[in-house]
């Protein structure tokens, strides 16, 4: 028997969609279903100033297909150097809708984030007045830290010395990845959210090293234990509007995954609405699915929700996903969950 699900057309609360042939590669995997995105800056050179955001909303509008509709919500990237008053200038014009905090030499394209947080106080505190939430990316880099532990670490070192000196300043905790990321976004009602990931959701750390390295499952934040995994299902199924989809998809080029210093990132724009649909099912939480996808992150960036809707469908075959994404200068590999998915988003 065929079963739908018809929801307000969802969102992404965290994107890459990189830039020049890859941009115009993957965008289409994204405005197929989602109404809007936040945009990651972590370009190269990263967007930093309110002319580079506006230079870069303009090449992602002139790379969607004919046809689509899509809206990028720009973010600039928060450096040591950043003008608090370019910020704001930026937010004025209704064109920024976020700043992003990298710990310098986090993730990809990280090398211009931040090292020491005294330098970026007056821009944290222009933000608080202003009201331009940061989303974070939270993990410390010590090499003292295991890299399990990064993403705790950073929330007793950094994250909350940070909320307590800048009342008011909202923070979305992106892609967190930890039971510790769950427990401190629930005991913290005021200001402050969380993304979590399509892949999170699916794949522990043991999905990664078993068997093999698997490098399309390679990602930062890394995937952790079981545990943590079953206490972001937990999250993202329970209906509180704290928690909302942000993929952190993410695509690179098969070659670059696939080597000796392999990327972080899983691609999961194309097939992500299907696969919560089916975790949301398992977890018998699929009342919760448009709260997470299409609610709760509009109302924690005061944007209204998307009048238009999306339908999953579940048939009684599994959906044939495509492996790859092609691009000019090569493929890019689909995150697959390893298991048969019989949801998939109606035409």
């Amino acid at each position: 028997m065929t079963q739908s699900l018809t929801i307000a057309r969802p969102d992404d609360w965290h994107l890459h969609l990189r830039d020049g042939a890859m941009l115009q590669a993957v965008l289409p995997e994204t405005a197929r279903h989602f109404g809007r995105a936040i945009i990651m800056p972590n370009l190269v050179p990263p967007v930093i100033s309110g002319a580079q955001a506006v230079a870069y909303k303009d090449r992602i509008m002139a790379a969607l297909p004919e046809g689509m509709s899509f809206e990028p919500l720009m973010t600039l990237y928060l450096t040591e150097e950043s003008d608090p008053e370019d910020i704001a200038a930026a937010h004025a014009t209704g064109l920024i809708k976020a700043v992003k905090l990298y710990p310098a030499g986090a993730t990809t394209n990280s090398a211009s984030g931040v090292a020491n947080f005294k330098n970026v106080r007056a821009a944290l505190e222009k933000m608080a007045e202003i009201g331009l939430p940061l989303c974070v990316h939270g993990e410390v880099t010590d090499h003292d830290v295991d890299i399990f532990d990064r993403e705790a670490v950073f929330i007793d070192r950094v994250l909350d010395p940070i909320r307590k000196s800048t009342p008011g300043l909202r923070v979305i905790m992106e892609h967190i990845t930890t039971q510790d990321g769950v427990a401190y976004v629930q005991d913290n009602a005021d200001g402050l959210g969380a993304t979590i990931t399509t892949h999170h959701l699916i794949i522990n750390r043991n999905h990664i090293l078993v068997g093999g390295i698997k490098p399309h499952y390679y990602c930062l934040p890394v995937a952790k234990r079981e545990e943590h995994r079953l206490a972001l299902r937990a999250a993202a199924t329970s209906g509180d509007a704290r928690f909302f989809l942000g993929t952190d998809s993410a695509p690179h080029l098969d070659g670059d995954k696939e080597s000796a210093c392999g990327c972080a990132g899983c691609f999961t724009a194309t097939n992500t609405m299907p696969l919560l649909a089916h975790v949301f099912e398992e977890e018998g939480a699929l009342d919760h699915l448009e709260s997470f996808a299409s609610r709760n992150g509009p109302g924690f960036y005061d944007l209204p929700v998307n009048q238009d809707t999306l339908t999953l469908v579940k048939n009684q075959q599994a959906t044939v996903f495509p492996d790859k994404i092609e691009s000019p200068q090569g493929p890019v590999t689909v995150f697959s969950p390893g298991y048969d998915v019989f949801w998939t988003v109606a035409e």
